[in-house]
């Protein structure tokens, strides 16, 4: 498997599970979504769970939002996704069989020093037992803390795509179980 690039936003532990998925087109990516949606739903009614904290790694024009859109639609989501590259955060509140499902899809990109995380005040998002989607997490530094899953895109030409996913938490292994 090729190796998730090295970001400073998580300690480069061992991973409890590593994956590697080959998403030949734009339905492979939104194939991809659905199932992590459906093991977002899975993994949430488990007892004991208090969020899932997501990082999306790659280049600009990777397919990081591109996930996050079909992740959304897997999960119910019929309207607009924006990229949140300007507003930093966009919230999503879901209605599930379980309880309203809080989801915040955040972009870093704009960060200039890690700081800025902290002057944001979005510590109190990921303490919510919300899902939360970081791109551009290696923005923030180490302030993000370890994450439960990263999703690494790279780019294989035209829309086809090779997506490294590693799990550091029981919750991480859970969804990438069920991918």
């Amino acid at each position: 498997m090729p190796a998730v690039p090295a970001s400073p936003s998580f300690p480069l532990a061992k991973a409890q599970l590593e994956r590697s998925f080959a998403l030949d087109d734009l339905a492979a990516t939104d194939a991809f979504g659905a199932r992590l949606a459906h093991a977002i739903d899975e993994v949430r009614a488990a007892p004991g769970f208090s969020g899932l904290h997501v990082q999306l790694l790659g280049d600009l024009g990777a397919g990081k939002t591109t996930l996050v859109r079909s992740t959304l639609a897997g999960l119910g989501h019929t309207g607009r996704v924006r990229s949140p590259t300007y507003t930093l955060v966009e919230p999503y509140s879901l209605a599930r069989e379980a309880g309203e499902l809080e989801l915040y899809h955040f972009d870093l990109y704009r960060f200039a020093d890690p700081a800025e995380w902290l002057d944001a005040g979005f510590r109190e998002y990921f303490d919510r037992g919300a899902i939360c989607l970081v791109e551009w997490p290696q923005k923030a530094g180490a302030l993000l803390g370890t994450p439960d899953l990263v999703l690494a895109l790279e780019p294989q030409g035209d829309d086809r795509r090779l997506l490294d996913a590693r799990a550091y938490s029981e919750s991480g292994k859970a969804c990438l179980e069920r991918c």
